[in-house]
């Protein structure tokens, strides 16, 4: 028997929320109900109050509902809620939470949502799930279930959407899986034009006992990334595609945004970082690119994806970004430097060759890092670089134990 967390506005919501709970405990799972409204009085006891939820960080529930601006009351409840849930996770008090929501709702939710580790069972049926549910979903695997209807009542609707979504939310607590059994992970970043490099080590890697988990450097992979590194699953980080950072200074479309390479030191993870694919910036169809950049070399990847060649000012910034990030890794850390090719059309008569660019991101990593550098006269993609990477991480990953 497992205990389902029902997260919702229980001033408005409480029919719908109550339903849900009906068809849980109709499986022989308990429920908890945590109100996160900030509206009339709460339609059904709540296990869990508002102010209960509130006083996690602190929060003078009073003083703000005084103020009737429901706006900042998400607000306030979006920061509160993934504290309380979070705490109730780490006590083992929850196996999985469900809410039902429209704007507001879906907002508290799936903040707390975000909060909780990859794994974790959690249904958001939602008004909103329909459209554009990356800033609610985030890196995390969060289950959006459109509510077709608005969450306003019981209907012939929304009690089969409701159903559906609490056999969902059981189905995960109810599947059973040994997530700590098998072997110690470590992942790795990965471009197309990594992809040998990546795959020559991985292969290195799982013989050495270790399960790789590969991310596409496209954004979204890499913050997926660091989002697993932060929850504490991972053993060692082989970040050699570190090419978000490129978009990131140049405002390409590719950026995983400025905390990029920060979770490795949070999570104190043994890391191989290289500069892989930094030459290259990503932008859409040709005539997206911003029109300050006209005069630069561009590669045509595909129709939807222009390239463009990062100069040598971005590879300095660029450089001293990946030197600072490395420094803070309390974990043991080593920079490689692919020399001949730092991506597979960086190779000297490539698109993107680039001596000069490259070397004022190869001074820059020099000039501010504190952690070991190794500096092979070698192109990223070949077998004695990838392996190097492979055989340095696992010494890495040694050392730490």
């Amino acid at each position: 028997m497992s205990t389902l967390a029902i997260l919702g506005t229980l001033d408005t919501k409480a029919e719908e929320h109550a339903f849900v709970a009906a068809q849980i405990r109709e499986r022989g799972h308990k429920t908890l109900f945590i109100d996160v409204g900030t509206g009339i009085e709460p339609q059904i006891d709540p296990d869990y109050s508002r102010y209960d939820v509130a006083s996690a960080i602190e929060l003078n529930l009073d003083e703000l509902l005084r103020q009737q601006d429901r706006g900042a009351c998400v607000v306030a409840m979006s920061e509160a809620a993934p504290v309380f849930l979070s705490d109730l996770v780490a006590k083992g008090a929850i196996d999985g939470v469900i809410s039902l929501g429209g704007g507001g709702g879906t907002a508290i939710a799936t903040a707390a949502m975000r909060a909780l580790p990859i794994g974790f069972p959690k249904v958001m049926v939602s008004t909103l799930a329909s459209g554009n549910i990356a800033h609610y979903v985030g890196t995390k695997d969060i289950v959006m279930i459109p509510s077709v209807v608005d969450v306003s009542g019981l209907n012939r609707i929304s009690r089969m959407i409701f159903a559906r979504a609490t056999g969902a939310i059981c189905g995960m607590v109810e599947a059973t899986l040994d997530t700590d059994a098998g072997k110690p992970l470590i992942v790795a970043s990965m471009f197309g034009n990594t992809t040998t490099c990546v795959n020559t080590a991985k292969e290195v890697l799982e013989q050495a006992g270790y399960e790789v988990l590969v991310f596409h450097a496209t954004g979204a992979g890499g913050q997926a990334m660091e989002s697993l590194i932060e929850s504490g699953m991972v053993a060692g980080v082989l970040d050699v595609t570190t090419t978000e950072w490129a978009d990131e200074v140049t405002g390409g479309v590719l950026s995983a945004g400025p905390t990029r390479m920060d979770a490795m030191s949070k999570a104190k993870v043994p890391a191989v970082i290289a500069p892989g694919c930094v030459d290259m910036a990503n932008f859409g169809e040709r005539n997206s690119v911003p029109d300050k950049y006209a005069d630069r070399t561009f590669y045509i990847h595909n129709p939807q994806v222009t390239l463009m060649r990062t100069n040598a000012d971005e590879c300095a910034a660029i450089g001293r970004i990946i030197a600072e990030k490395a420094n803070a890794n309390p974990a043991p850390v080593s920079i490689l430097l692919p020399l001949k090719a730092i991506s597979e059309i960086n190779v000297e008569g490539g698109p993107f060759y680039d001596p000069i660019a490259d070397k004022a991101l190869f001074n820059a990593i020099r000039s501010h890092t504190l952690v070991p550098i190794q500096e092979l006269d070698e192109p990223i993609n070949s077998h004695a670089f990838a392996s190097n990477c492979a055989q340095t991480l696992l010494e890495l990953i040694r050392r730490r134990l």
